[in-house]
């Protein structure tokens, strides 16, 4: 059980979902919180992990860090997508369980479900069919990760939880056209596409000032790479955010508009992996009262003597196949991309069209998850999308300032 005093590793703490986590503990009243920005620890390095765990010594970790971004990213770097959160994870949770963490939440993604699964979702449902290729590289990484959890739990009587949230957007999220979801990029794009018909280039320059925009754009037969920022020509500026379906007072997005999307606050996401973190165990949810969570075998030599164990550990034949023991995280209610394109024209007050490009892949058609585990085990969301929405490009306008 964790206490006021505990001292609590949020990784990935500056990140969307990691600074509304973060935040909420210190709202809770816990402020023996550690977190390290990237340039302070790369927790893709090994040694540099280890070097933390030793120095800082958590009760506690919530890993919230990961390599993310959305389906031109995914397609773009595969490679990095795989290898760098694979890194992330098993050098984080490897080190947690050297370390004698306490306790333990993974950050998932609901792309960890095949491609074609029934709708709404359950947990039960992974591995049960092929994935959406345009995302398998991070959704195999974030899989890995839930299962190193629940592998380390049966093992070795670990306390790893492993929350699978849905789409999430909100505060701290990244507005980077090349790597971003959906919405913030959906949202940024009709907000400067405004802009150029307000002919308002002050505000057009201050944005990019804050977040430069690079593309790969062909030229005669080459790849050029342009990267803009409020200090690039007007006609660049125009030909790289054209490359992004930007133009004057209209906005072109991928694919038909016809997915179905859940949508998650990310500040609700915070609150519902805190409650996680203080409320719920992993006995909670494999549904074994008597869980023991003393680590079994000799873990300083590293040897393990299922002979003697002291606790769970490795297949116990009485309680059958124990797997799935993630939680899913969402509100379970949906829209489709063009009413979600709706909703942020009208945040933003755009007047213009916003257009298609069927020739775009989709990606998932649709992506709703069962979030009945999460209700039995005592948490709903509050914020929904509409209210959402409107919150998001408030933060937004305010981060320009």
């Amino acid at each position: 059980m964790l206490d006021k005093s505990s001292k609590i590793y949020v990784a990935g703490h500056n990140g969307l979902v990691g600074s509304a986590i973060w935040n909420n503990l210190k709202n809770r009243g816990y402020n023996n919180l550690v977190g390290r920005s990237h340039k302070e620890l790369d927790l893709t390095d090994q040694y540099a992990v280890k070097k933390f765990f030793d120095e800082e010594k958590p009760d506690a970790v919530v890993l919230a860090a990961a390599f993310v971004g959305g389906i031109m990213a995914n397609s773009l770097y595969r490679a990095d997508f795989i290898m760098m959160n694979m890194k992330i994870q098993c050098n984080v949770i490897s080190e947690s369980y050297a370390h004698g963490v306490k306790k333990l939440l993974f950050l998932g993604s609901t792309c960890i479900y095949p491609k074609n699964a029934p709708q709404p979702m359950k947990e039960d449902c992974l591995l049960t069919s092929p994935l959406e290729y345009t995302n398998e590289e991070y959704a195999i990484a974030k899989i890995a990760g839930l299962k190193m959890c629940e592998s380390y739990n049966l093992q070795y009587g670990t306390n790893y939880i492993a929350v699978m949230p849905t789409n999430l957007y909100g505060p701290n999220d990244n507005f980077h056209l090349e790597n971003s979801h959906v919405m913030p990029a959906m949202m940024r794009k009709v907000y400067l596409a405004k802009l150029i018909n307000d002919n308002n280039w002050e505000a057009i320059r201050k944005d990019l000032s804050i977040r430069s925009v690079g593309a790969n754009i062909k030229e005669n037969g080459e790849t050029v790479r342009y990267v803009i920022d409020g200090n690039s020509d007007e006609a660049t500026i125009l030909k790289v955010l054209a490359f992004y379906g930007i133009e004057n007072n209209k906005v072109t997005l991928w694919g038909t508009g016809t997915p179905l999307r859940e949508f998650l606050w990310s500040e609700d996401m915070a609150d519902a992996s805190v409650h996680v973190l203080l409320n719920v165990d992993f006995k909670d949810i494999i549904g074994i009262e008597k869980y023991s969570s003393v680590h079994y075998g000799n873990k300083a030599d590293g040897v393990v003597d299922r002979n003697h164990s002291t606790g769970r550990g490795g297949a116990i034949p009485s309680l059958g196949e124990i797997r799935n023991c993630h939680i899913n995280v969402g509100t379970g209610k949906e829209l489709t991309i063009r009413e979600l394109s709706e909703l942020v024209v009208k945040a933003v007050g755009f007047k213009g069209t916003v257009e298609f490009d069927a020739s775009k892949p989709d990606g998932t058609m649709r992506k709703l998850i069962d979030v009945s585990k999460l209700h039995s085990l005592g948490w709903k969301h509050k914020v929904e999308i509409e209210e959402g929405v409107e919150k998001l490009f408030d933060w937004y306008k305010e981060s320009l300032r």
